[in-house]
């Protein structure tokens, strides 16, 4: 049944102010800001991926401002064991996101992206990773992520099992207390910041990820 109430109503609408301020605020970021950051968010997460030694993960590459960086997916390579594979998305005209192995290679695509070259391996590639990286806007600190509107990563998040580690990349000051949130918003397990490193979150489940000496082990 459609939901009529008056916080449904605001809801799209607080999240376009949230992400108009967000993204206005990553603009303000200097190169210098931006490369300091990256570099602090790929040695986070070069530190899970070697921790974890994912047999197939799932990366991104940031555009303009967005963490982590335009190396990004090499450093993630360069971080995998050499039998495990970094599928990388691309963009389809519904928006969902199709996969394809990243081998090195990247083709300019539309809207600024840029896509791996390789055979496409469908909407349904993300289901089998054992780790997933995502970008973000911001994230709450019940797992709620605030993307830019396409909905393209709820789509392929959704497709993901409950236990995978579902991770959000973000620059500091995104990590906030509270999202407006809809029903078809996906929320991550976790979170990495240049600042406060690893954030564990609320995973969809309800539970927080074991915690040990102040650091957080995925499980």
């Amino acid at each position: 049944m459609p939901d009529f109430s008056d916080e449904a109503e605001e809801t799209p609408e607080a999240k376009r102010h949230r992400r108009g301020d967000l993204l206005a605020r990553r603009r303000s970021l200097t190169a210098a800001q931006r490369s300091a950051a990256a570099g602090r968010v790929q040695a986070e997460l070069t530190a899970l991926v070697r921790r974890l030694r994912p047999r197939l993960m799932t990366g991104y590459v940031p555009v303009g401002s967005e963490p982590g960086g335009p190396d990004l997916p090499e450093v993630l390579r360069a971080a995998l064991p050499d039998t495990s594979v970094l599928l990388l998305p691309v963009l389809l005209a519904d928006l969902d996101l199709d996969w394809a192995a990243y081998d090195g290679s990247l083709a300019v695509a539309g809207r600024g992206m840029r896509e791996p070259t390789g055979p496409r391996l469908g909407v349904a590639a993300v289901a089998g990773a054992d780790l997933v990286v995502v970008p973000a806007l911001a994230v709450d600190l019940a797992g709620c992520r605030l993307g830019r509107g396409g909905g393209s990563y709820d789509r392929a998040l959704a497709r993901v099992p409950a236990a995978t580690p579902t991770v959000a990349l973000l620059h500091d000051g995104e990590l906030l207390d509270a999202l407006p949130a809809e029903p078809h918003d996906r929320p991550v397990r976790a979170a990495i910041t240049p600042g406060g490193g690893w954030h564990a979150l609320t995973d969809p489940s309800g539970v927080t990820p074991h915690t040990s000496a102040g650091r957080t082990r995925v499980r």
